[in-house]
């Protein structure tokens, strides 16, 4: 079929990792389907919207998303797939915008929908599947496993059973479910076979693969490290609970397990952690970190931090702030605590004014910068290797940029396409802050 000849369709992602990898499973999809994928800017024939519903904010995103779609072609089919049609259904079914709605665990059957709807079968009605988060159903089987990644995330789980007080996500992906081992280890050897070097396992909570299907994360980290050029394998985020001695010392055994490693914490208070319905507490939480840096040289620990949970008082946000400084995280996401409808923290009491999030979001940042800034010139003057990804250009010098197995950026002023080549060689400066300079053996 020609291009000319080629229906267009274009997709816009927004939310996690793991929407990420669906979209780029839809895009797949299209592709073997005979669309041709075009920029979400241009005119297409169908849209399809990956939606997030996170917070409040994600789901105004998701409408206005929808609403570009529809405006830049009154005449294409725009489709709505993911979380806000889970759980704001009822508003999308009387969008007259929106031709097809794509709950989650069903995004696999984008095409079957489309078909449908160009046939006239459903045209005009609401193609809506949903999780029920009473129990626990069949994983969904995606895959992504396309030439020219050098990095790839590989979803090996989805779904939640935490239900934090202020997350939506468990009532918008349903209970935690595994992707069957045989079934990753296909899609890692296919990315390796298209020339994929590095894989991140990811999952809506990571920490729980297995549990459903009587396997475990350890397990399948120490078979994906059995894949033949596969070099390096990262994880996605941990809860801290997974990180025992035991588990540390496992997987520092692994030699292709990149040292970067994400736990979640949240809050450095343990009556904020407690009103978070966290599983943890800040002792435990430094515990796990103790063994990650016994058992790795120098691991990069990152997080995620929510300030201005209800009820955080100025004291309770000192001790976040105390503890975040004790740890020394390599990175540090800060999030102003946003109200989500249809989560317990939402009816809290003590909900904080919008200027002292602010405030103490500001703090945080600048904490975050000093410590990332702490980790990264820690290198300085020592031999590291990096996995080089694309050509940069800067003060008229021309470089190539990669990360090293800590997910520290470097680069190599050079003339060559180095695109998914190692290169070992000595950190010597700085191209500008957080880009080191690094110079090969």
């Amino acid at each position: 079929m020609s291009n000319i000849n080629k229906k267009k369709a274009a997709l816009h992602n927004l939310g996690c990792k793991v929407n990420a990898y669906e979209t780029d499973a839809m895009r797949r999809m299209l592709v073997e389907d005979g669309y041709e994928i075009v920029d979400f800017a241009e005119p297409a024939d169908v849209y399809v919207v990956n939606t997030c519903s996170v917070t409040n904010i994600a789901d105004k995103k998701s409408r206005q998303m929808l609403h570009r779609a529809r405006k830049m072609n009154p005449n294409a089919v725009v489709v709505a797939a993911g979380c806000y049609v889970q759980t704001n259904q009822g508003e999308l079914g009387a969008d007259p915008g929106v031709d097809i709605l794509i709950g989650n665990n069903k995004k696999h059957e984008l095409i079957d929908f489309l078909h449908a709807f160009e046939e006239g079968q459903k045209r005009g009605g609401r193609l809506v599947n949903t999780v029920n988060i009473n129990y626990r159903q069949g994983y969904e089987a995606l895959n992504i496993a396309e030439p020219g990644h050098t990095r790839a995330f590989v979803k090996v789980q989805d779904g939640c059973d935490q239900f934090c007080s202020y997350c939506i996500i468990p009532y918008a992906r349903g209970r935690a479910r595994s992707r069957a081992l045989f079934d990753v280890l296909s899609e890692v050897n296919m990315l390796a076979a298209n020339g994929c070097k590095e894989v991140v396992l990811s999952g809506i909570h990571l920490s729980s693969y297995g549990q459903d299907i009587g396997e475990d994360l350890l397990h399948l980290v120490e078979e994906t490290a059995k894949t033949e050029g596969i070099q390096r394998i990262r994880l996605g985020s941990l809860e801290p609970g997974i990180v025992t001695e035991e588990f540390a010392k496992a997987i520092s055994g692994i030699k292709k397990v990149c040292p970067h490693f994400h736990l979640s914490l949240q809050s450095g208070c343990d009556a904020t952690l407690r009103r978070m319905n966290r599983k943890y507490s800040t002792q435990e939480y430094e515990k796990s970190c103790g063994y990650l840096r016994r058992y790795f040289a120098h691991p990069a620990i990152t997080t995620d931090v929510i300030v201005g949970f209800p009820g955080e008082t100025e004291e309770e946000f000192a001790q976040t702030k105390d503890f975040l400084q004790n740890i020394r995280f390599y990175e540090m996401h800060i999030f102003k605590y946003s109200r989500r409808e249809g989560t317990k923290a939402a009816a809290m009491a003590g909900q904080v004014k919008e200027e002292v999030k602010a405030r103490r979001s500001a703090q945080l940042i600048a904490l975050a910068h000093d410590m990332s800034k702490e980790f990264g010139e820690y290198y300085l003057g020592k031999e590291t290797e990096a996995l080089m990804e694309e050509a940069y250009l800067e003060g008229g010098r021309r470089y190539f940029v990669g990360h090293t197995k800590e997910y520290v950026k470097v680069a190599l002023e050079t003339e060559k396409n180095l695109a998914n080549t190692c290169i070992t060689g000595r950190v010597e400066g700085k191209v500008k802050d957080g880009l080191y300079l690094l110079v090969e053996f």
